[in-house]
């Protein structure tokens, strides 16, 4: 009797197929999109491109650019393997990459301090870009009718023994 296949595709069948609608080959976009040395890539695979496509461990992986190449890119991702966390080097076609949104908001946030930074510094003042957290919610009045009011208190303690 012969045993279950165990190719590098095996067991991908919903892992790598396409959504509704959304077969055939990938857009001119992907292919013009600017991806720099540093930058986060969200790797995830295009079934209908099979060259250079990465291992299905790698799909919906997160990492960061180390290499470019005319045709695809070097992304290092983090894989976690027993008791320890190592740093994988994989090369991808671009087809398979996309800019991940990650530090999106970190890099808005790094937009603003800087201007505020700038306005302080034509203003001659000294001003603080830590994030601060959020205190408790203000103190609120509940109106309930008095019918409706119920005292709590705890159980009676009784020993048992």
């Amino acid at each position: 009797m012969g045993g279950k296949s165990k190719g590098k595709r095996s067991g991908t069948r919903y892992k790598f197929s396409q959504g509704f609608r959304k077969h055939g080959e990938c857009t001119a976009n992907k292919y013009l999109e600017k991806i720099n040395y540093g930058d986060y890539v969200d790797i995830v695979c295009d079934s209908s491109q099979q060259k250079g496509m990465p291992f299905n461990f790698y799909h919906g992986r997160t990492g960061k650019v180390f290499h470019i190449t005319k045709r695809g890119v070097g992304v290092l991702v983090n894989k976690r393997v027993r008791h320890r966390i190592i740093q994988k080097k994989v090369c991808v076609r671009i087809e398979h990459v996309r800019k991940s949104r990650c530090n999106e908001d970190f890099i808005l946030r790094k937009k603003k301090n800087q201007e505020l930074i700038k306005e302080a510094k034509l203003k001659n003042e000294h001003v603080s870009v830590k994030r601060k957290t959020e205190g408790p919610k203000p103190a609120a009045m509940i109106k309930v009718p008095p019918s409706k009011l119920i005292t709590v208190e705890p159980l009676p303690f009784y020993e048992e023994y």
